[in-house]
């Protein structure tokens, strides 16, 4: 939209529509005091849930002429719109901010912000409530249009939600070192021909070719700059409560989904004891069922709820107990006790294609050859392995039915220990 400067000067020219704001701004000292705030989150929320469109800040909305923004200011006007984006919309909103120089009509160089606003994955809230473009104003959502709205962009539409276009995410954000592993021998010879028959990119209803969300999460380095909170947060404590004075390890994993069940794994080997016993030969007895954790782990990175934007998969360890919690509550009509015997899939592509990442495991001790199970034993493996070691069965809690929180319990350690 706009792709140059000329065309976005043009657009200008002819004034506001559904896909163009403009907004002079006011200033008293270092402050920025007009538009207000609010006001500002109202008009980038109401972009956000019609279509894309652009802001351009430092032109005056009456008559379109270029007023541009003093270059001592630049920087405040950014973090301006930046802190109004995080603090204000709900869920928080991503946009692309530039800052462009233009020669105005008295051939003087002024300087304009440029603020593209996609179309959303999400429904935003801003401070005076939920919000539409329609033409160049916006319009509080009647309870209809709210409703069909959220409706539109929830799991329950046709195309499932891993499978969205994220228009904000540029396509070479896909890197070939990460999605050449999908291919075969059958698969298209043209990259952007096999991207999009893998859904990796999908084309939205404009025509326009974007990353899907599953192409982030899969193909791209850093995908939570995209897809937000799509990391796992990990903490190892020392002993048996959640307090920041006695962690022994933690850290945010991030990077494509099966690198972050990798390195979650790797988290929990390293942090968990090992206990050793003679009986007469050595034998070492581990804190937790690795094969347990690591179907835990996939379980709870692929059937997460990544329209849930303000949460991550949590992963905490204590001295008797191994706690991850995941977003969203269980799919489908399925329960807590119907879990170990059925099988629900939120995230269809998302999970097929984890179940074409090869094990890159060491001494794993399960037989896989693949990070996904698609026959359901996902589940059973969890239960069944961590009760054999600990003698305690796996407890699965639904959290104010918007988390699944699964506790794994330790084993006791041995009542003869030699190292």
């Amino acid at each position: 939209m706009f792709e140059t400067t000329d065309e976005l000067l043009q657009q200008i020219r002819l004034g506001e529509d559904s896909a163009l704001e403009l907004k002079r701004l006011n200033y008293k000292g270092p402050r920025i005091t007009g538009p207000h705030r609010d006001g500002m989150a109202d008009e980038l929320a109401a972009m956000a849930n019609t279509a894309s469109g652009v802001v351009v800040l430092g032109i005056d909305d009456k008559s379109g002429s270029v007023v541009g923004i003093p270059e001592d200011k630049l920087d405040a006007v950014e973090t301006w719109i930046r802190e109004i984006c995080n603090d204000l919309i709900t869920p928080a909103l991503i946009c692309r901010i530039r800052k462009i120089p233009i020669i105005a009509d008295e051939d003087i160089e002024r300087v304009i912000m440029r603020v593209d606003v996609p179309r959303s994955l999400y429904v935003h809230q801003s401070p005076g409530g939920y919000f539409h473009r329609i033409g160049s104003s916006k319009r509080r959502m009647t309870p209809d249009i709210l409703a069909r709205l959220f409706q539109q962009r929830s799991q329950t539409r046709i195309i499932r939600f891993d499978e969205q276009s994220v228009p904000i995410a540029p396509r070479d954000c896909l890197e070939k070192r990460l999605w050449e592993k999908f291919k075969t021998p059958l698969s298209p010879d043209n990259d952007e021909e096999f991207l999009l028959k893998l859904r990796l990119l999908v084309q939205d209803e404009d025509g326009k070719i974007y990353p899907s969300v599953s192409g982030l999460l899969m193909a791209s380095k850093q995908p939570q700059q995209f897809v937000t909170n799509a990391f796992v947060q990990a903490v190892a404590y020392r002993g048996t409560e959640r307090n920041a004075a006695y962690q022994l390890d933690a850290r945010d994993i991030m990077g494509p989904l099966d690198a972050q069940i990798a390195e979650a794994y790797r988290f929990v080997e390293k942090n968990m004891r090992v206990y050793a016993v003679k009986e007469p030969a050595r034998r070492d007895i581990p804190q937790y069922a690795m094969q347990a954790v690591f179907e835990a782990l996939v379980n709870a990175v692929a059937h997460r709820d990544y329209s849930i934007q303000s949460s991550k998969v949590r992963l905490h360890m204590f001295l008797e107990r191994l706690e991850i919690f995941s977003p969203g509550t269980i799919p489908n009509t399925m329960t807590i006790e119907s879990l170990p015997l059925r099988q629900a899939v939120r995230n269809e592509l998302l999970t097929s294609l984890l179940a074409r990442c090869a094990m890159s495991f060491e001494d794993f001790p399960g037989n896989r050859r693949f990070l996904m199970d698609k026959r359901g034993e996902g589940v059973p493996i969890i239960l069944s392995e961590s009760e054999k070691l600990s003698g305690r069965l796996p407890r699965y809690r639904l959290i104010d039915d918007s988390e699944l929180m699964l506790t794994l319990f330790a084993a006791k350690p041995p009542c003869h220990i030699t190292g």
